[in-house]
């Protein structure tokens, strides 16, 4: 085991405030292109003592493999990593990511347009078309090797956009 990842979920909604667990996975497999990745553990709770305490348990052999931790922009998570896992990289995961530039991109083309237009987009506005591009289509250029999972999400390849931008940038 080489990559974990580490991510918070809501166990249970309640009035009194939600429960969450921290949600550990071991994805070596994804990242080797061998299979699904693997749950480790599942702990409740969701702060920096909670996924320090669980790596602090780990064997000293097992820390020393670990080479990436994929999570999301949760400080604790990062902070733990680090003092637990010196010799680790700390990355954000993919979805996280796409999250991201997604705001970012939102948030320029809003600009842009009000720049332009003076008002709100219009759905007949090609930059309000283009508001749902990161999350409907993959805008890469090199094709992504197939996963080895029955689910049909792991299944797609990268695609060009049709329509939106003229022309992507070469990435070598």
């Amino acid at each position: 085991m080489r990559v974990i990842g580490v991510d918070e979920h809501v166990w249970r909604h309640t009035p009194y405030g939600n429960k969450y667990v921290t949600v550990i996975l071991d994805l070596t497999p994804i990242r080797d292109r061998s299979g699904p990745s693997r749950l480790l553990d599942m702990i409740p709770g969701r702060s920096k003592k909670v996924f320090k305490t669980w790596l602090a348990s780990q064997p000293d052999t097992w820390r020393e493999r670990i080479e990436i931790v994929a999570m999301d922009g949760f400080t604790g998570f990062k902070s733990a990593a680090a003092e637990e896992l010196p010799g680790a990289r700390a990355v954000m995961d993919p979805f996280h990511v796409v999250h991201l530039a997604g705001n970012a991109l939102d948030e320029c083309r809003r600009r842009t347009g009000q720049e332009l237009h003076h008002r709100h987009g219009r759905s007949t506005d090609p930059l309000y078309k283009a508001r749902r591009m990161l999350a409907h289509q993959i805008l890469s250029t090199h094709p992504w090797p197939a996963v080895p999972d029955t689910r049909p999400v792991f299944q797609r390849r990268a695609r060009r956009p049709r329509g939106h931008l003229e022309r992507l940038p070469e990435h070598h």
